[in-house]
């Protein structure tokens, strides 16, 4: 479940913690924007790869919406070879975004090489109270692994400034996520999570600089993306003031399961005004 931020200090840390299949349950409150979410090709396909025999699932089974069957999903599926591995591309081909405080990129973790610092930074006390994710680096790497080994919708990568790791992010879509039972999502909404390792690091106004530096990437590098989310607790005012400042908008207040959070959207149609 994401948590709150860690800190009270502005932009000290940003987390919204978790993958997917640990998040959410259901119920929303207040949330404006509505729009259905039609079941495109990829959510069925997604619905389809979840419900293969011995997985306790009912073969055949019609949805509400789209009238396929998980069957004639997956034949979809079959179809289109490799889609559900790319539902977000691959951060690494991404050009690293400039920002005042310097060359930015994002690099998705590997385990042999990253889980020494993340766990590092998950036992920060700061971060600990929040992410929950203190122990030894067995229980970052569970984390990370359900991600890494998933289906490909949530991307954990290490955030570099000229060239050194100093955040880690989750790159998630959001209207693939338990997240959009919790809002009218729309096809290729895209989440972030954010945590910002190294008290050095915080507290100067970084946070707003990474998030706009990332809802920048995305937008650029996932052209059917129209929008990108995030859900920080609503009591983590210095975390909503950075997702403001960094041209996202607060939409609606959302009930999850541990807190209430502020749903912030950045529009791609608004952000050469923001």
């Amino acid at each position: 479940m994401p948590p709150a931020d860690a800190s009270a200090e502005p932009d000290a840390v940003l987390p919204e913690h978790q993958g997917p299949a640990e998040r959410y349950g259901s119920g929303s409150a207040g949330v404006e924007d509505t729009l259905d979410l039609k079941l495109t090709e990829e959510l069925l396909a997604l619905i389809a790869d979840e419900e293969e025999p011995g997985e306790g699932q009912r073969e055949g089974r019609r949805e509400d919406q789209g009238g396929k069957s998980a069957t004639e999903a997956r034949g979809a599926c079959a179809a289109r070879p490799g889609s559900v591995r790319e539902l977000l591309g691959d951060p690494v081909t991404w050009p690293p975004a400039t920002t005042e405080a310097g060359g930015f990129r994002l690099l998705p973790v590997r385990l042999e090489r990253d889980l020494t610092v993340l766990t590092r930074w998950m036992n920060d006390p700061a971060v600990a109270a929040f992410w929950e994710l203190a122990g030894p680096a067995s229980v970052t790497a569970g984390h990370l692994r359900t991600q890494l080994e998933g289906d490909g919708r949530s991307i954990p990568c290490l955030g570099l400034l000229d060239g050194t790791p100093m955040s880690y992010w989750e790159i998630y879509r959001a209207d693939l996520d338990p997240l959009a039972r919790h809002y009218p999502a729309r096809p290729h909404d895209t989440g972030v999570h954010l945590l910002i390792g190294g008290v050095k690091n915080r507290g100067r106004g970084m946070g707003t600089t990474l998030l706009r530096a990332v809802a920048d990437l995305v937008l650029d590098n996932l052209p059917q993306c129209g929008r990108v989310v995030a859900e920080p607790d609503l009591r983590n005012t210095p975390s909503v003031s950075a997702f403001l400042s960094a041209g996202f908008r607060f939409s609606a207040e959302v009930d999850l399961p541990d807190k209430r959070a502020a749903l912030m959207i950045r529009d791609r149609m608004h952000r050469a005004q923001l």
